[in-house]
């Protein structure tokens, strides 16, 4: 009697492969694209062994995103220690922050997550405000070394910290969506106006 085929084991592939997975597909397909049977075609799983991962196809938004964040993360961390002026290395840091042009796969998924909170429980609350947190606490952190240095105006760091960020949001959102005139070259040229205004010392 022949012997019955054994059945071969397929592990899941890494948690991390799942999420950089559907952030490519964000980047070639749109959120649209993005469904648990296709993300789980792409990476050998069944939907329903994703939604035992990640439980909602809103949790795998967020893991996501948190995923992205943690990538773009080790990068401002590394330009913010980088030599170089602090007016230099705000710059870059604005330059990070703000998307590489329409339909920018990170900011996509920003916005589509943001439209989802306002149903989302305390915990994915908490952590998107751990996101913004980083990028708020580092922002900050710059600005009150280039005023000790006297590289910028004293400001209420903390303050400004605040209202730059609301500003470059308010411009991510045109260059992602695609708004006439608010390109992202268009919206740097604005930042560093921005800057020179608000900022440079000497100024009101």
């Amino acid at each position: 009697m022949t012997p019955a085929p054994r059945r071969t084991h397929h592990a899941a592939p890494p948690r991390e492969d799942v999420l950089a997975a559907a952030m490519a597909t964000i980047a070639e397909r749109g959120l649209d694209g993005l469904t648990m049977a296709g993300l789980g075609r792409d990476v050998g799983m069944s939907s329903g062994h994703l939604l035992y991962y990640f439980r909602t196809k809103d949790e795998l938004l967020l893991r996501t995103l948190e995923w992205s964040e943690s990538r773009l993360g080790a990068e401002r961390r590394a330009l913010l220690d980088r030599p170089g002026s602090a007016r230099e290395r705000l710059e870059a840091y604005i330059g990070l922050y703000l998307p590489a042009g329409h339909r920018d796969p990170h900011w996509t998924l920003w916005l589509e997550v943001w439209g989802r909170s306002q149903n989302a429980d305390d915990d994915a609350r908490a952590r998107q405000a751990a996101i913004e947190g980083a990028w708020h606490r580092d922002l900050v952190a710059l600005l009150a070394e280039g005023i000790s240095r006297g590289e910028f105006r004293p400001v209420d760091a903390d303050r400004y910290a605040a209202r730059l960020r609301a500003l470059l949001d308010g411009f991510s959102i045109h260059v992602t969506v695609g708004i006439p005139g608010t390109g992202r070259e268009q919206v740097l040229a604005q930042a560093a106006e921005f800057l020179d205004e608000t900022l440079s010392p000497g100024t009101a």
